[in-house]
């Protein structure tokens, strides 16, 4: 099924409703649960009545419906949360972010994942303008994908750790390039840089994606626009890290919440016709190619997309659609 929070005047959790599969019509799940973090706390009682809503809805079956023209009216599908812990499960992309900041790799690069916890206090609407303060900043996209999970025991396995796995979500990881080196200098890592994220509309349970969900990963490329023209297409099978192992790192020594967003980190292909997911990894392959980078970071009415689609051409989790803005 696919789950979505409407803007709600009365609180900031939106209000949860039920998407078409086809993207065209949602139902309000108001009757089940007031927003969809209240449903993944009480998820074994409440997903079986969600999913017998779901299937009515795409069988026909509810006359209560509205049509879906676009998703201006919708939050991200979680607008807040408990706990976002941002991965980075592509070697590729850490490779080429270390060598823009003149960096080393880590020692346990291979056998342990890179993690940091990110803002989650409030997400952007995934229609909703970036704010930008200064263009010194640097502020560029991270085009990834993300997990929500219901309530995960500290110690859990890798394996274990799949099936606590409740819907995906794809997300922008807004990073500010200008700020990242001296906060890590500092030894207490990403703060200011890491500022409110935005994520898709719709968030699926693992069903919807069932013949590209293996071994813990979603075997689909993630297209991603900017300033409406191809930007990338790389396909996220290519974590090294699947999301039981990321979700087991964050759970090694606390529980987690449910509720919580785990995030894969940026996708990104070693092969190069499939493009980049954010700024920083085109700029150093201008850096390596033509001895400097060329393409600036984002600026006042720069805009950004990212959708995936199936092997159906269905878009899965609606567009993330968003333009920069002067704060």
């Amino acid at each position: 099924m696919k789950l979505a929070s409407l803007k709600s005047s009365g609180n900031l959790d939106g209000d949860l409703v039920i998407v078409s599969r086809d993207n065209k019509f949602y139902t309000s799940a108001a009757d089940i649960s007031k927003n969809l973090l209240s449903a993944l706390e009480s998820w074994p009682q409440v997903e079986p009545l969600l999913k017998k809503k779901s299937d009515d809805l795409n069988n026909g079956k509810v006359s209560d419906k509205t049509e879906i023209k676009n998703f201006t009216a919708f939050e991200s599908a979680l607008p807040r949360t408990w706990l976002f812990a941002d991965g980075s499960a592509f070697l590729h992309h850490i490779k080429l972010v270390r060598q823009a900041r003149k960096a080393a790799l880590p020692e346990t690069l291979l056998t342990v994942p890179l993690m940091y916890q990110a803002e989650s206090g409030r997400f952007l609407a995934p229609n909703e303008d970036i704010p930008q303060r200064d263009f010194s900043h640097g502020t560029d996209f991270e085009a990834e994908v993300g997990v929500i999970v219901d309530h995960v025991p500290m110690g859990i396995t890798p394996e274990q750790a799949l099936d606590h796995i409740k819907l995906v979500v794809i997300l922008n990881d807004v990073s500010l390039r200008g700020l990242i080196p001296e906060e890590l200098a500092s030894g207490f890592g990403f703060f200011q840089s890491k500022p409110n994220k935005a994520l898709s509309p719709l968030a699926l349970t693992l069903d919807e994606v069932a013949e590209h969900w293996v071994n813990g990963r979603l075997e689909l490329p993630l297209h991603v626009k900017y300033n409406n023209t191809f930007f990338g297409k790389a396909n996220a099978k290519e974590m090294h890290f699947h999301f039981g192992q990321l979700i087991a790192h964050a759970a090694k020594t606390r529980s987690l919440a449910s509720g919580t967003l785990i995030g894969s980190g940026t996708v990104a292909n070693e092969n190069p016709e499939m493009g980049s997911s954010c700024l920083v990894e085109k700029r150093t392959l201008e850096q390596i190619n033509s001895g400097g980078p060329i393409t600036p970071f984002m600026k006042v009415g720069d805009t950004i997309e990212i959708e995936m689609f199936d092997h159906h051409g269905q878009n899965l989790f609606g567009t993330i659609s968003q333009k920069v803005k002067q704060a």
